[in-house]
């Protein structure tokens, strides 16, 4: 038994170095900052990339709210200041600067403790002339939470760099440790102006024909499920987001809406895009069905085939008719169950014959699948295959 994982190991690692280890994989990127990074990233593992964002930036530079807040913070000098993000920073020092307050506030900043949220904030921070007191090494708004903690909050004031909406749990925490928060509102995420890549990507997320969605923000993720909501496609979305598409968030503030609606996420360990990537990277493949069918190796992915090391694109119909049969490998699948799989199936069972006609066509080998006169179809499974897969 042991063997027999170290080779299938072993097969995963060639299929990786010859196609990419997300090669047969459509995922989605609902990314508004840094989406291209993350979309090349994905690319050049093999993944087919659907990219619509879920939201747009909007800054504030000429807000009310933000200039109030500035100008609160320059009177009433707080004791911490948390900036999260290099863009937001960097906007509220130029807002400052246009309204002629910048040097009045960065002395300000200058006798405060100064926490920075990872390695681009504190590098915004610096740029200015400022020194951070710390920053954590995870890029964790979390660990920066527990820091505070950790040193009791009680009596002081903390002056918060929002990105786009107040951070889930942050705040409050704060608050019940006896803190006095002060929001700064940088910028504000709102919906995109073109929504029509976004509808495309839910749609496609409620037909299941995405393998993953990736979230690199609590605002994209709540915007997501807001925009299913308003298409009246939020249960479908549900379903999908709880079944069949891994929901991969590149960390635990940003699965937080998500979670909340009952939607188990994946997170990598360090809460940065190359280990989302790699994350996906183990997932998807993992989650693949490998079986011996006609003397090959088949491996189902989600959009695509890997018959021994060859990788074969598959049509939605047939992926559809292929999943069906492996559920319950080398059994026989009758046509009408097969119509029930098919997408918007309807009553013509001849819907069935010319997928699977296209289905053995996209696979090369016709003889995967054996047609069983009068009864319907099954997976040609190896003969030690068939009776390991007799009594599942």
């Amino acid at each position: 038994m042991e063997q027999q994982r170290d080779e299938s190991r072993v097969d995963h690692m060639r299929d990786d170095e010859q196609h990419g280890p997300l090669a047969g994989f459509t995922v989605g990127v609902t990314a508004a900052r840094r989406a291209e990074e993350l979309g090349t990233l994905l690319e050049r593992r093999g993944a087919t990339v659907l990219h619509a964002p879920a939201l747009r930036i909007v800054p504030l530079a000429d807000d009310s709210e933000l200039l109030a807040a500035t100008e609160e913070l320059i009177d009433e000098v707080p004791d911490v200041v948390v900036a999260t993000t290099a863009i937001g920073f960097r906007g509220w020092i130029e807002a400052a600067d246009g309204w002629g307050i910048g040097d009045r506030l960065l002395d300000r900043l200058r006798g405060v403790e100064l926490l920075a949220r990872g390695p681009k904030v504190k590098g915004a921070v610096r740029a200015v002339g400022l020194t951070e007191a710390w920053s954590p090494g995870s890029e964790s708004m979390a660990e920066v939470l527990d820091r505070l903690l950790d040193e009791g909050v009680e009596g002081r004031r903390i002056a918060l760099q929002l990105h786009g909406e107040p951070l889930p749990g942050f705040v409050e925490s704060l608050r019940a440790g006896g803190a006095e928060v002060v929001g700064v509102p940088v910028y504000r995420w709102m919906e995109p102006e073109d929504l029509t890549p976004l509808d495309r990507l839910l749609d496609v997320t409620a037909a299941r024909g995405l393998d993953a969605l990736t979230f690199t923000s609590a605002p994209a993720a709540a915007s997501f499920l807001s925009r299913a909501e308003k298409r009246g496609l939020l249960p479908e979305i549900l379903s999908a987001l709880q079944g069949d598409v891994v929901s991969a968030c590149v960390g635990p503030v940003t699965a937080l809406p998500l979670q909340a609606r009952g939607i188990e996420t994946i997170q990598p360990e360090r809460f940065r895009l190359g280990p989302l990537v790699q994350l996906l990277c183990r997932e998807l493949p993992g989650g693949a069905r490998t079986l011996p069918i006609a003397g090959h190796r088949v491996e189902i992915r989600g959009h695509a085939v890997l018959v021994d090391d060859e990788l074969r694109p598959v049509p939605p119909a047939g992926m559809a008719l292929l999943h069906a049969l492996a559920r319950r490998p080398g059994w026989v699948v009758a046509r009408a169950d097969l119509l029930r799989a098919l997408p918007g199936s309807g009553t013509d069972e001849h819907a069935v014959e010319t997928a699977m006609a296209r289905l053995r066509t996209a696979l090369g080998v016709p003889r995967l699948i054996q047609t069983v006169v009068k009864r319907g179809y099954r997976l040609a499974l190896d003969p030690a295959a068939d009776a390991k897969y007799a009594d599942s």
